[in-house]
């Protein structure tokens, strides 16, 4: 990938509507211009300069049946970004700590959702008197 092209990919993952737009279109594959409008609070035609930001980017593909034109998501331009900088062996190390990374989120919620803050009692000999104690 040249940089000019990913220069466009990132300039339009740059944008939080634009993001969200490419969310609506990953979720619902062939959705109208409509259909996109209809989950944001800006004109028709702030959403088609968005569109024409992704679909210049080569993150949005459209075809036009009729009067209705369909979109589509197209994940090509970022997994060639993601290649660029990756190898299977540290794409193998990033899925890894991506996994250990969310799996210590989803424990902060839930703690943080019960009212604990601290972190859970380790397994060790005091966790163990612990629990003789209140036996």
């Amino acid at each position: 990938m040249k940089p000019e092209p990913m220069d466009q990919v990132f300039h339009a993952l740059s944008h939080a509507t634009r993001r969200a737009i490419l969310d609506v279109v990953q979720a619902q594959p062939g959705s109208s211009v409509h259909d996109v409008c209809d989950y944001f609070e800006i004109s028709r035609i702030g959403v088609m300069k968005h569109l024409r930001v992704l679909e210049k980017a080569g993150l949005l593909l459209s075809e036009k049946k009729g009067r209705t034109r369909r979109l589509y998501f197209n994940a090509v331009p970022i997994q060639m970004i993601y290649d660029r900088w990756t190898t299977e062996y540290s794409a193998f190390w990033a899925g890894g700590l991506t996994r250990i990374k969310y799996r210590i989120e989803a424990e902060r919620k839930g703690r943080a959702a019960t009212g604990s803050l601290a972190p859970p009692a380790r397994q060790g000999s005091a966790s163990k008197e612990l629990r003789k104690r209140h036996a």
